[in-house]
């Protein structure tokens, strides 16, 4: 209740009171007496403060009541964070568990120590096992190594031998000599040194021989043979002779014969090698024969035939000699210089190599039947080894 409806209040007819009547005015009962202003007031300002306060008893209960539901919602919260990590334990405690169950049981399923000792007897039986059996595997594949390194040696030793005596080609047979060496040097074989000494034999020889360039002295007479071709008698050039000085005495058939000499000459000097002028078909036979004498003499270096090879050249010189002069320089130039090949050596004694090949294949075949011997002391260690192996099993 406020206090203006306190105020108010006072001037109101109280509820239980009778409305007055029209009726006559009857003698009135003495009326009660009216609480004075200030006790109104008072009352007003004390329930004003008995509301006040209960409000705020109301709002200290509400605030109470939301700080205590806050409080369980946070204690709430906890206990299901540790509710959480509870089951987040217990399911790591369950795998911890399901793996120690499967270690117990690869555990439960190992072998016992009598097992383990026999399978570590097996194993190693089956490493000597494998350790032997490399052992041959190498054993093997050196020999056959090897066996395919003597075989080169041997086929290079012929190769030596067929460039000699079919092309008389020194320095490649030379070569292949050396390598056919350098493999028996490599084998480190005491057996060998009888072999290398007849190959050595056989390449000291071989180098030893004089130098003989087939390919280029062939190549050097082809070069002159092209210049046959060129070849071309020098025609005879007359000199016209100076006058003689006229003498008054002289006749006319006098000066007239002195005018005659300037163009006409006759040489009486029996010495002198007078060549006859070639031309047309005479040049061409001669040049054609030049060029058949000079590849004949090609053909000799080719064969080695050194007889051959000199009266070819001497053949093409005495052509040149015989139809032209020593005043057509290319002529002379070209006669001079088959005369310096004809000194040149086709053919020289080659060495037999034959006795190197013998001693090889005399080597490879004694090699091979002391590797086959050694085979088989090799294959009867390893059973003599398996006997004894199954002798300790059992």
């Amino acid at each position: 209740m406020s206090e203006a409806d306190s105020k108010k209040e006072p001037l109101q007819p109280p509820a239980s009171e009778p409305a007055p009547a029209t009726e006559p005015a009857k003698p009135a009962k003495p009326a009660k007496p009216v609480p004075s202003k200030p006790a109104a007031n008072g009352g007003a300002k004390s329930l004003a403060a008995l509301a006040l306060l209960v409000g705020l008893g109301g709002v200290a209960l509400g605030g109470y009541g939301i700080w205590q539901l806050q409080q369980l919602g946070a204690q709430q919260d906890q206990r299901l964070e540790a509710m959480q990590g509870a089951a987040e334990q217990t399911r790591q405690l369950a795998e911890r568990e399901r793996q120690l169950a499967a270690r117990l049981g690869r555990l439960e399923q190992l072998p016992s120590a009598s097992e383990l000792e026999e399978r570590r007897r097996l194993l190693a039986a089956l490493q000597s096992d494998q350790q032997r059996l490399s052992g041959r595997v190498e054993q093997v594949l050196g020999a056959s190594r090897e066996e395919w390194r003597l075989a080169e040696a041997e086929h290079l030793l012929r190769m030596a031998m067929l460039r000699l005596s079919a092309m008389q080609d020194v320095k490649s047979a030379e070569m292949l000599v050396h390598e056919a060496d350098l493999i028996l040097q490599k084998q480190d074989d005491p057996g060998a040194y009888g072999t290398r000494q007849k190959l050595l034999e056989g390449l000291e020889a071989l180098r030893s021989l004089p130098e003989l360039d087939r390919t280029g002295l062939f190549l050097q007479l082809g070069a002159l043979r092209g210049q046959t071709g060129q070849l071309s008698a020098l025609a005879p050039e007359f000199v016209n002779g100076e006058a003689l000085p006229e003498n008054a005495q002289d006749s006319r058939w006098q000066r007239w014969l002195n005018e005659l000499t300037r163009y006409v000459r006759v040489d009486f000097d029996a010495s002198a090698d007078v060549k006859p002028l070639l031309a047309g078909q005479t040049l061409g036979q001669v040049r054609l024969a030049l060029s058949l004498a000079i590849e004949q003499a090609q053909w000799a270096v080719l064969n080695g035939n050194t007889r051959v090879y000199r009266q070819s050249l001497e053949q093409a010189s005495t052509l040149l000699k015989d139809h032209f002069s020593d005043d057509n320089g290319q002529a002379r130039g070209l006669r001079e210089r088959l005369e310096a090949l004809t000194q040149r050596e086709v053919e020289v004694s080659l060495p037999d190599l034959a006795p190197a090949l013998q001693a090889l294949q005399a080597y490879v075949q004694k090699r091979e039947r002391r590797d086959e011997s050694d085979a088989g002391e090799t294959s009867a260690q390893p059973e003599a080894q398996d006997a004894e192996q199954e002798a300790q099993r059992t």
